[in-house]
């Protein structure tokens, strides 16, 4: 048998199972979309009469710009968080493990359980944060419940949640080499000028991985949006109206247009952010 035969066998189960398990329900994917199918029964071929329908649709428009405008907020907020909690984390300070198991927590609780605990702690009459307000003579808002502050409650809870990407974060400022600080400071560089010159170049690429990681999350949002929603459709976003689409209404055909949807918007998204990297990520 020669090397290259014997080289083919051991990937041909990783091609088999991508093509069975990727190709094959991407392709079935683009079929479906393109069919008026309720789950049950056969499904009928109607062309692209889905996608004209959907961008026809003011609930398609709505359900996307609750989206894009959460992601423009929630995504610089949760990296800012990260980044600075991680540098934080970073020092040398007794007990400095304790903080970073507690402020890791977030990142490994289950969506429906944090959807559960923030509907509490968002209920305006007696939930925690207006408790807390309370104390200082001030009247909370009406949270989820308030058109004005459905998307400041979702952003709290997006901040809440930002420690889950302090891992990464750390590992970039350990491998920062601490000889360029001490080079920056005997050239009088205070520190403000280090984190600018230094630790932001040397950290760039974590930073692009969380960003791109951060902005496919935050239009992917679900679990907490199905479970909280808001006032009006103010929480309704794109998952939510697809999933909704989907097993609420039954058109199976129209939510996998939607998928398709989403998924040539992230892609888009995805590319730009690479084309634009080489102006801003440093690179060895």
């Amino acid at each position: 048998m020669t090397k290259s035969r014997a080289g083919f066998y051991f990937v041909l189960p990783w091609v088999l199972g991508f093509a069975i398990f990727t190709i094959v329900p991407m392709l079935s994917a683009v079929y479906i979309s393109m069919t008026d199918w309720s789950i049950v029964g056969n499904a009928g071929f109607i062309g692209i009469k889905n996608y004209k329908e959907l961008f026809q649709s003011k609930d398609f428009y709505h359900s996307l710009w609750v989206t894009v405008r959460y992601a423009i907020l929630a995504v610089p907020l949760t990296i800012i968080t990260s980044l600075t909690i991680s540098v934080l984390l970073s020092k040398n300070i007794r007990g400095v493990s304790v903080y970073r198991v507690i402020y890791y927590m977030p990142a490994i609780v289950s969506g429906v359980a944090v959807a559960v605990v923030f509907k509490w702690i968002l209920d305006p009459a007696n939930g925690l944060l207006n408790g807390f307000l309370q104390l200082f003579k001030i009247k909370g808002p009406n949270w989820l419940y308030d058109p004005d502050w459905v998307l400041p409650s979702y952003l709290i809870m997006a901040i809440w949640g930002a420690g889950g990407g302090i891992l990464t974060y750390l590992a970039a400022l350990k491998d920062v080499p601490k000889d360029l600080y001490e080079s920056a400071e005997i050239d009088g560089a205070n520190a403000f000028q280090k984190t600018l010159y230094i630790t932001m170049p040397l950290i760039s690429p974590i930073i692009f991985y969380n960003l791109v990681i951060g902005i496919i999350s935050a239009f992917r949002k679900f679990t907490d949006a199905y479970i909280l929603g808001g006032i009006g459709k103010e929480g309704d976003f794109y998952m939510v109206y697809l999933y909704d689409e989907a097993f609420s209404k039954y058109r199976m055909g129209y939510a996998t247009a939607l998928a398709w949807v989403l998924f040539v918007i992230i892609l888009a998204l995805t590319l730009f952010i690479n084309i634009t990297k080489k102006y801003w990520v440093h690179s060895n």
